[in-house]
């Protein structure tokens, strides 16, 4: 698997939380969304843009928020 961070839009990142047990929480600020994972209280921004690519420094604020690796979340998509 690569170790590099992929382009990715906001419907691949939540299908991506959705494997990890994520759950929509709640709308934030503008077009963002929380979403929240019950079992251990993790808790992640996504930005809803659509058809946007997501930035790479937002990307990576989410993998880490996720609790995973740029491996894994390659491996989930």
């Amino acid at each position: 698997m690569s170790k590099k961070l992929p382009s990715v839009t906001d419907r691949e990142v939540i299908k991506v939380a959705k494997k990890l047990g994520f759950t929509f929480y709640r709308q934030a600020k503008g077009s963002h969304e929380v979403w929240r994972r019950a079992s251990d209280g993790r808790h992640t921004v996504i930005p809803r843009h659509a058809g946007k690519i997501i930035k790479r420094k937002t990307l990576k604020s989410i993998i880490n928020d996720f609790g995973i690796t740029v491996e894994v979340f390659n491996g989930l998509r």
